[in-house]
């Protein structure tokens, strides 16, 4: 199993997870032709993709869904509450009812194609948002973006794994120095905003185990964080380099990582 960041930040956000002939693009926060250039990047073409996670609605993850989707024939996945939240941009793409819409159950594993996919609920400022855990039978891969703070549910089903996909959005002291209004900073420093990087350290500790081989930082703010802060900070958790740390961009995301 393999996986890949065609970008990483709040301008959009795409991930790609590979199981032999299965791959499932995490969200979809580029425009169609956008996301056709990073995918070839990466090695791809759209007909590579058997389907289209959607975490929650906001824009830099569920932008280009709709009309990439139709585009490409791909069938989307959400949960209810993230459907009934981005169904206006669903039907704003012409004829959008060509796009295969399946609903999913947040507390409810189901299979596409080779990956097993394992969906459950963050808090975060969104209708019914999700992560997702992948697994090909054998290794576990887990993406954790866009949650304000961790619960016992969390780290319960991010245990075990063999790679995550962490979210360091902001360091604290960046933030609160920045020029940003009160209320913002509130909101993604809150129970249902973003994953600080001492945060993300918290729930890295509470889950790591020896048979993790990859460990990315994703979602970096590009204004209230720097990757040798959240890399450090994740480093120092479980006493490893920093260069061991991934760090997600906006600009290309990340190359493909392999979990043996």
């Amino acid at each position: 199993m393999r996986f890949a960041s065609l970008g990483s930040g709040s301008e959009g956000n795409a991930l790609v997870v590979e199981s032999q002939k299965t791959r499932i693009l995490l969200d979809c926060g580029f425009s169609a032709t956008e996301t056709e250039r990073r995918l070839l990047q990466k090695g791809l073409k759209p007909q590579d993709i058997q389907g289209i996670l959607v975490t929650h609605e906001h824009d830099d993850h569920v932008g280009g869904v709709a009309r990439f989707a139709k585009k490409h024939s791909i069938p989307v996945y959400s949960s209810y509450g993230t459907y009934q939240a981005s169904a206006g941009l669903m039907r704003n793409v012409a004829t959008a009812s060509a796009i295969v819409m399946n609903i999913i159950d947040a507390h409810t594993s189901f299979n596409i194609g080779d990956l097993e996919i394992t969906p459950y609920p963050v808090p975060h400022d969104a209708r019914e948002p999700t992560q997702f855990v992948f697994s090909d039978g054998a290794r576990r891969l887990g993406v954790l973006t866009d949650v304000g703070g961790s619960t016992p549910h969390i780290e319960q089903v991010l245990s075990s794994l063999s790679g995550l996909v962490l979210e360091c959005n902001h360091d604290r002291q960046l933030l609160d120095a920045s020029q940003y209004p009160e209320y913002l900073k509130e909101r993604i420093g809150g129970r249902y905003g973003h994953l600080g990087n001492h945060q993300a350290a918290q729930i890295l500790r509470a889950v790591y185990h020896d048979k993790l081989q990859h460990v990315v930082a994703a979602h970096l703010s590009q204004k209230n964080n720097r990757p040798d802060l959240a890399a450090s900070v994740l480093a120092q958790a479980i006493g490893c380099e920093e260069q061991w740390i991934g760090i997600a961009t906006q600009v290309d995301g990340f190359d493909w990582r392999v979990l043996y």
